[in-house]
């Protein structure tokens, strides 16, 4: 079975997310949507809603499942046996960016990152600038799944 995670906060999930894995379905036998603690960071929505609202973009599709984690993103895939990262790029900055920690991961587990391009027309949505219309008042539906509801 080809087993993938898909790492990050998602606080919340956008369409660029949902994007990347809605196409990734196609190219893995199941993807966990791993949603990573960082006791670093400050987020908008808890975990459990986060979770809530991933679990209801993609309720009823087999081939999807969602988790969380904390520590190490090569350690949890060990743990749940993917052998594969799916990860997407926006722009030259991700690609720099995900492709130290790609190698890193490759050198420390030999888990493989896949990268996918997000659609054009969603490659401007981020998870902070979703945040950032929602605190000062904006309408966010169109950079996220309708189940992100406010």
């Amino acid at each position: 079975m080809r087993r993938a995670i898909f790492p990050g906060s998602f606080d919340p999930i956008t369409l660029g997310h949902y994007d990347i894995i809605e196409r990734g379905i196609h190219l893995f036998d199941e993807i966990i949507i791993a949603i990573g603690s960082n006791a670093e960071k400050k987020y908008m929505f808890s975990e459990k809603k986060r979770k809530a609202f991933i679990a209801d973009a993609f309720k009823g599709e087999k081939k999807i499942k969602v988790d969380t984690y904390t520590g190490l993103t090569i350690d949890f895939c060990q743990k749940v046996n993917a052998q594969f990262i799916l990860r997407g790029l926006r722009n030259p900055a991700d690609f720099e960016f995900e492709k130290a920690i790609a190698h890193t991961n490759r050198k420390l587990s030999g888990i493989e990152t896949v990268f996918l391009l997000t659609s054009s027309g969603k490659s401007y949505i981020s998870s902070s600038i979703v945040r950032d219309v929602i605190r000062n008042g904006g309408d966010y539906t169109s950079l996220v799944p309708d189940t992100v509801k406010i």
